[in-house]
């Protein structure tokens, strides 16, 4: 027998239905997009330079410098009406990110135009706060390539791991045994003092990453271990080997310093004037990135083996009915990316400092996993995202020899070393939008027979 409903129940399902469309709608009015959350930040930004900030700064004009010599071009500024005009323009993105729903494709263009003036609101304040009336921009371009360059390593070697399907999380690891077992080899045989054995050091630091890299292969693909786990396994790894050698082996040996690898000019470009000198001049592995880069590039998106990887990363199991050996392939591309990781190793040891502390990787192969990220495991994405990272740093550093006052009190240089992890903070909580990994990364593979 069928049931009939009371009146006064259908009446309260009918309000109780009402009821939560009006929440649903109230949250649709209330959920900001990512455009609008940046808007909001941009435009409190704006308000408070406006408000605040330019009336606070010294009127003294300040110069920026686009080169080396006299011929140099020079940009005088005027610190109050330069920051009053980017606190306007933030406001103005602001407003166009907050009506994305009419602005359109117009929005993300506003926002991109703010992000790139903070850097030279940024460097304004600095100099109007400091001593000096002046400061050039070129060495500041070259330390940020410079400084980027193992966090660019470092997500290539990311790169090469995860677009075959592995996390790696263990770059951290591979970076600091290249970087320590490459110096010990070097100030133990040859005694720190240059030719052959400084080249055998960077060969050892470069085969330390494909080694701790194979033992991450043996775990993650062949054991089918967790990858995560395994990556911090080598991490732990490396830091204990590292130490024991620095103190039984290094600290015995009396090498506390070493000479580095030799400054490279290249033929032609260094020549150019006002740049050349600076932009065209560096050491080995500092050029070696942009060779690797290119490589990745051609070698990923352009070969059958880079086809390969990308296909076992995303879909192993169709792979293999096309008779791709998906263990085999995984293999070559953790190895791979291990070299690189052991290279960007030897940057800091054998091509920097000349000398090996713990621990001196400072966290550099955890902000190559964010620079991947921010590049959405993309060559030349991640280059720019590594170079983000590194200009930040080499930001922190300027301002720290700026000797910047607010208020009459210098500015923390521990607030100066934090920019690259704030940075980093700010990719991984979403600032680049969804970045979708391949689609196999982290699935442990087993054969379908």
């Amino acid at each position: 027998m069928a049931t009939v409903t009371p009146p006064d129940e259908v009446e309260t399902g009918k309000r109780d239905v009402e009821a939560t469309r009006a929440i649903s709608r109230g949250r649709g009015l209330t959920k900001l997009s990512r455009f609008q959350t940046l808007g909001i930040f941009f435009g409190l930004l704006g308000v408070v330079l406006v408000a605040q900030v330019a009336t606070a700064l010294p009127g003294d004009d300040i110069t920026l410098v686009l080169g080396l010599g006299e011929v140099a071009p020079r940009i005088t500024l005027d610190p109050p009406n330069t920051v009053l005009g980017i606190g306007v323009l933030f406001v103005i993105a602001a407003i166009v990110a907050l009506a994305d729903r009419w602005t359109g494709r117009y929005a993300p263009i506003s926002l991109l135009v703010a992000s790139i003036l903070f850097v030279p609101l940024v460097l304004v304040c600095a100099v109007a706060l400091s001593s000096a009336d002046q400061t050039n921009l070129l060495p500041l371009l070259v330390e940020s390539l410079r400084l980027g360059t193992p966090i660019a390593l470092g997500a290539l070697a990311g790169l090469w791991c995860e677009r075959s399907g592995v996390v790696n999380i263990g770059i951290e690891g591979m970076m600091l045994a290249g970087a320590g077992v490459g110096f010990v080899t070097y100030a133990v045989m040859g005694g720190g003092t240059g030719g052959a054995w400084l080249w055998i050091g960077v060969l050892v630091a470069v085969l330390t990453g494909g080694v701790m890299a194979l033992l991450h292969a043996v775990l993650s693909v062949t054991f089918r271990t967790d990858q995560i786990v395994s990556g911090v396994a080598i991490n732990l790894l490396a830091i204990g080997l590292t130490s024991f050698l620095r103190r039984e082996v290094l600290l015995p040996s009396g090498v506390q310093s070493a000479v580095t690898l030799p400054r490279i000019e290249l033929p032609l470009l260094s020549d150019i004037p006002i740049v050349g000198s600076v932009l065209f001049a560096g050491k080995p592995v500092f050029f070696s990135m942009f060779v690797i880069f290119v490589l990745t590039q051609v070698v990923l998106f352009r070969t059958p083996w880079g086809l390969r990887v990308r296909s076992v990363g995303e879909k192993p199991h169709a792979a293999e009915t096309l008779g791709i050996n998906v263990v085999r392939t995984r293999y070559q591309a953790v190895v791979l990316g291990g070299l690189i990781a052991g290279l960007a190793g030897a940057w800091f040891t054998l091509e920097t400092v000349g000398q090996f502390d713990n621990l001196m990787t400072n966290g550099k192969g955890f902000i190559a996993l964010a620079a991947l990220i921010f590049g959405k495991w993309r060559p030349w994405s991640a280059f720019g995202g590594a170079m983000l990272f590194g200009f930040s740093e080499a930001l922190g550093t300027r301002i720290q020899f700026l000797n910047v006052e607010v208020g009459g009190f210098p500015v923390p240089s521990q607030f100066l070393q934090m920019l690259p992890f704030i940075v980093t903070i700010i990719v991984l909580a979403g600032a680049i939008g969804r970045a979708i990994p391949p689609a196999s990364v982290g699935v442990p593979y087993e054969r379908s027979h």
